[in-house]
Formats: structure tokens, sequence, C-alpha cells
């Protein structure tokens, strides 16, 4: 069975299977590995099974992740062996044993009519390494910009922007919760647009580098926002 296991200072922690869906590795309890210390951030990496192959990728990690001693800079091929360095602890591939069988689509598998290409299935190995060469080659990593918590009371010190609307507040829809008595439920919002990301206001007025946001901005890498005693910066590197 595909497994990892995890180590520091050569001792190993706990082993982890790979039960087929992604792992997320980070400081923050909410993560399937969970690395309490101060050198990993919040949302450090990710592992996946894609196409019968095992991945790492980093997101957007203050101290980045490290596959046998070599910088991850984009989605990575894991290999039985491989050590994965996140902070001061290593990931290390123990087994890849049934990686194909993590990869497959299994919703509603038995009454699939026609496989998509799009899908992930597993065939008779000629036809699978056919079905390979004729589709397109894997897409470059994709960046996920991060909030970073520079001064004021939330929920978490960072917040990757995955979805299309962030919502800065303490409402329960918030991505970034604030905490305090007094706080705006919506305080601003940050949309993810086909250019990039905008911040707007919603019931406070936040400032962009000091300057007082009326409209819609786009943001860039190391902005710094003030809203509602909250300062984060924006963090969007290659």
């Amino acid at each position: 069975m595909a497994k990892l296991s995890l180590r520091f200072e050569s001792r190993i922690l706990k082993e982890i299977p790979l039960s087929g869906r992604t792992l997320a590795v980070g400081r923050t309890p909410n993560n399937d590995v969970p690395i309490d210390n101060p050198a990993v951030s919040g949302h450090h990496a990710r592992i996946f099974a894609e196409n019968g192959m095992l991945y790492v990728e980093d997101l957007g990690s203050l101290n980045g992740t490290f596959v046998n001693n070599q910088r991850v800079t984009e989605r990575t091929v894991l290999r039985r062996g491989d050590a994965i360095l996140v902070g001061k602890h290593e990931l290390v591939v123990e087994d890849l044993a049934d990686v194909d069988v993590l990869s497959v689509l299994t919703d509603d598998a038995a009454g699939a009519a026609l496989p998509k290409l799009d899908e992930t299935m597993i065939l008779e190995t000629k036809k699978r390494r056919d079905l390979q060469k004729a589709a397109p080659a894997p897409a470059a990593r994709v960046r996920i910009p991060v909030l970073i918590v520079v001064s004021g009371r939330t929920d978490q010190p960072e917040y990757p922007l995955t979805n299309k609307l962030t919502v800065i507040g303490k409402s329960d829809m918030a991505t970034v919760k604030l905490k305090g008595w007094f706080k705006p439920k919506l305080a601003a919002q940050i949309h993810k647009r086909d250019d990039g990301f905008y911040l707007s206001r919603a019931d406070r007025q936040p400032n962009l580098n000091g300057i007082p946001v009326l409209n819609p901005v786009k943001l860039s890498d190391g902005d710094t926002i003030e809203v509602a005693g909250v300062r984060l910066s924006f963090v969007d590197r290659d």
C-alpha cells in the first residue's frame, strides 16, 4: 500500500497511508499532515496522485519545500525513497503500490457510460501508455497567492486564496475570520478574476499600501492590506 513516513532527526514519528485524497501538509491543525514547527507555513504543501503518478506541490510556503535537497518550483513527481523536506521534518516515500488505484475517479464509476479524456481510469498498461502519449502535457504549477497576517487578531496566521471570493470579517462565511467583539461581519472582499485578485470594500473601507480603496483595485505581490484593525500582506510568488 502506498504510504509515507513522517520523520524528525531520523526518528519515524508516524506512518501515513495514501488513501486516495490529496494530503495537505502544514502547521495548522486542519491539515491532513499537521507539523507543529515555526519553520512550516500554515498551508505549506500538498501531496496527490494523478495519472498513476504521485506528486508534491509547494503552496507558496515561506521556507520552501524540497525533494532530495532540491527546491520544488513546480509539481514534482515522487519516487520510492524520495525525501520531502518541510521545515525540519521529512516525509519519506516508503511505498508506491496502488498509486494507480488512488488516482482513479470513483464517483458513479459503475454507472459511467463512456470515459472522458479528463478522467483518470485504470487501463491495461499499453492502452494507458498510448493515451498518455496522445494527451497534452500536464499544465504548469498553478500559483496560489497567500494572505499573511502581519498584525491583528484572526483565526489563522495565513490564508491561501483558493476560492473565487475571499471574505474578510467576523461572519461565519468569512475566509479570514476576525476576532473581537466589535469587528464587522463583512469588512472587505477579495475577488479572483481572470487577470488577478482584486480588493474591494464592504462594511469597512480598507487601505492598500496606506491608500483608501474606493473602487476594486488589483493586488500585487508584497501589497499591504489594512482593514478593521488587521494588517495583511498579499504574497504572490513565482
